[in-house]
């Protein structure tokens, strides 16, 4: 079940393995629609990202093969050919992946890397003020010039999310994009992942670990525990009535605040303020 039942953009079945590793997903089923914001939810070495890479196409370059069927508007990418997929990868399918300094080059600066992933796809020199400002990234010519080291992790994230989005994609896979950041960086990408949704349709394959950001942003949620999606279904379902018990283990393991350090120490005090003997007030002399 889609969107609205709307028709699948993203439609995969999917088992994978890695050599000396055996197999790390097992008859994986998976839809998004157009427009939809999906969540993939698992703990570390679940194989999230290893679904990422086969939609990519690029698990054979980190030692992994995958078998069974990825539909992407129609097409099976894993019977495309490197040239077709290269068409795909930036253009068509866009990736925001987990460390944001890590995955810019650090040699080039920010208008270099622009425009390289500009004439991987497209020729001439577009004006960058619009992506920018789609991102709440600077325009000026100087924020341009800046290399990676002098962005902030929040400002990287941002300056990938732009390159991610440079050719309007269809999908986007974010995988842990928020990882990295601080809790008020990642409220402010949430949302803007939520107005680039909105705005331009773009569907978001969203993977994390992290079920507060996944409530917070997803239509859909999908459980993925031993290689297999466990559990599947609308947002506001799973997390008020998970049937798996594995989802249920991860929905219960979710931090809940505590009372906060300032009111347990008032109420301590008027507790013990109560109970202790008035003081007898010293009497003053005089010489």
């Amino acid at each position: 079940m889609t969107l609205g039942d709307s028709p699948a953009l993203l439609s995969l079945r999917l088992s994978a393995e890695y050599r000396g590793k055996g197999s790390v997903l097992r008859g994986v089923s998976l839809d998004v629609a157009e427009g939809e914001i999906v969540g993939l939810v698992g703990r570390s070495g679940e194989g999230k990202s290893t679904i990422a890479s086969s939609i990519l196409g690029l698990l054979p370059l980190k030692g992994g093969k995958c078998n069974g069927r990825i539909l992407f508007q129609g097409r099976d990418l894993l019977l495309s050919k490197d040239k077709e997929m290269r068409r795909i990868r930036g253009r068509e399918i866009g990736l925001v992946p987990q460390s944001p300094l890590a995955a810019l080059n650090p040699n080039l600066r920010l208008r270099a890397q622009l425009d390289e992933a500009w004439r991987a796809h497209q020729s001439g020199k577009p004006d960058w003020k619009p992506l920018l400002a789609s991102v709440s990234l600077p325009a000026e010519p100087s924020f341009l010039r800046q290399y990676p080291r002098n962005l902030s992790v929040g400002l990287a994230q941002r300056f990938l999310i732009a390159l991610a989005i440079l050719h309007r994609p269809k999908l986007l896979l974010a995988d842990e994009p928020t990882s990295a950041l601080d809790s008020i960086t990642q409220a402010e990408i949430l949302d803007l992942f939520g107005s680039l949704n909105r705005r331009y349709g773009l569907a978001i394959l969203y993977i994390s670990h992290d079920l507060a950001s996944v409530a917070s942003l997803c239509h859909r949620v999908a459980i993925l525990h031993q290689g297999a999606i466990v559990e599947c279904g609308a947002t506001a379902e799973i997390f008020a009535r998970p049937r798996h018990e594995y989802t249920q283990r991860l929905i219960a393991a979710i931090p809940k605040p505590p009372e906060t350090h300032n009111q347990a120490t008032a109420v301590r005090f008027e507790m013990e303020s109560k109970t202790r003997p008035s003081a007898t007030p010293v009497e003053s002399s005089t010489v």
